[in-house]
């Protein structure tokens, strides 16, 4: 037997479950979709990463009743701090200068997967899990979904199905939908990091001659280390001894919060940007990891993900409100219409900052620290920045999917 859906999400991370939320008051019949069980996902290694929450996107969390849960275990960036090591440049923000109280906030991914979880279960949401997307066919108005769950094999049909499944995306290929890829040819370092001085909730962004390290406010004293390196010399980096690591770290960062240690296994991530060169197929819609990966240098790729899901469900709740079709062609090219300018100026920034502040010239060395200096002493400069950080002035254009 096929089941009838008018949504089917595959991919049940924190983009596609926050989907699956926001449609809830649709009155559609969504169904989500998830290879990896709660408990495996949440004992993953990457359960172990810190999100870095935009203003923007806590206040969606709010709509979704997921914040409740999940503010105790985050941590306020009231501060951030970005240097040039080695250079005269710098730039100082402070949230209460700009009357908010924090930037945005810091969490384990794995304690917000939780919150989600917990959320997903009290609304009944509908969770097909572990079940894995095998193939999709095409008739007429609907999408056939092939599925295996624990070995037994299964077909679902819908109207409309979002492709919310990472990166290498089996729904976006099988839409037809192809990438732009760029390999930085670097590799993300990651740990937690306990600070021998409280950090007082500042985020620091220190451009090294290695990569960007950046260390994020994750409790009264630990801060999470993400740590760019060239892919060739990161093997060096990866097998140091934990002292040795810390005081290349120390030597990296300097003493402002005072002696580093590592109290968590240090891991390595490949860094590449990949990008959809449609948001949308027939029927298909794509979010999140599965539409843009970014480089974490500005901390905003999970931000713009979760933008992508709540204009997706603003857009279907009008559209459904008029009795249209969920999967129609022209929802879908609004949809796609609506993301490009956020994508391309999030996207192009993130990428620039690569080639700002990772060249050697000596021009791009003076422009960048000056660039800092002056960010830091104009104070509607600063303004709009922050606000670019906070996901304030995407969040403005974002229909309501509530």
């Amino acid at each position: 037997m096929t089941e009838e859906y008018d949504v089917v999400i595959v991919g049940g991370g924190l983009a596609g479950a926050s989907l699956a939320l926001a449609l809830q008051p649709t009155g559609l019949k969504v169904a989500l979709v998830e290879s990896q069980t709660p408990e495996a996902k949440w004992n993953s290694p990457a359960g172990d990463r810190a999100l870095a929450l935009a203003l923007g996107s806590v206040e969606i969390f709010q709509e979704l009743n997921i914040w409740p849960r999940a503010a105790d275990k985050a941590t306020a960036i009231r501060r951030i701090h970005v240097s040039d090591r080695g250079h005269f440049g710098k730039t100082r923000l402070e949230a209460a200068a700009l009357d908010v109280p924090a930037f945005g906030y810091v969490i384990p991914a794995r304690e917000l997967e939780k919150a989600v979880a917990e959320v997903c279960f009290t609304q009944g949401v509908e969770i097909v899990c572990p079940a894995e997307v095998k193939g999709m066919t095409w008739q007429g108005n609907r999408v056939v979904l092939t599925l295996v769950r624990d070995t037994v094999p299964l077909s679902c049909r819908a109207r409309l199905v979002v492709a919310a499944d990472g990166g290498r995306s089996k729904v976006r290929q099988w839409a037809g939908i192809g990438q732009q890829e760029r390999d930085y040819g670097q590799v993300a370092v990651v740990t937690t990091i306990e600070a021998e001085c409280p950090h007082e909730g500042t985020a620091y962004e220190r451009f090294t001659a290695s990569g960007p390290l950046a260390l994020l406010p994750l409790g009264r004293r630990r801060v999470a280390l993400i740590w760019t390196h060239d892919r060739q010399a990161v093997r060096e980096i990866m097998d140091l001894e934990v002292p040795a690591f810390e005081a290349r770290l120390q030597q990296a960062f300097g003493w402002r919060l005072g002696r580093l240690r590592v109290v968590a296994p240090v891991r390595g991530f490949p860094l590449r940007l990949i990008r959809a060169k449609r948001l949308f197929g027939e029927r298909v819609a794509v979010v999140g990891n599965a539409a843009h990966q970014l480089h974490p240098v500005a901390g905003q790729g999970f931000n713009l993900g979760l933008r992508d899901v709540m204009t997706l469900a603003g857009l279907l709740r009008r559209h459904v409100d008029q009795g249209g079709d969920p999967g129609a062609l022209i929802l879908l090219e609004h949809y796609a219409h609506a993301r490009d300018r956020d994508h391309d100026r999030i996207i192009g920034f993130s990428d620039r900052l690569i080639d700002w502040f990772t060249s050697p010239a000596p021009s791009l060395a003076l422009a960048r620290n000056l660039g800092l200096v002056a960010l830091d002493h104009l104070p509607l400069a600063k303004r709009w920045f922050t606000r670019q950080a906070m996901g304030k002035a995407q969040r403005q254009g974002v229909p309501e999917g509530r």
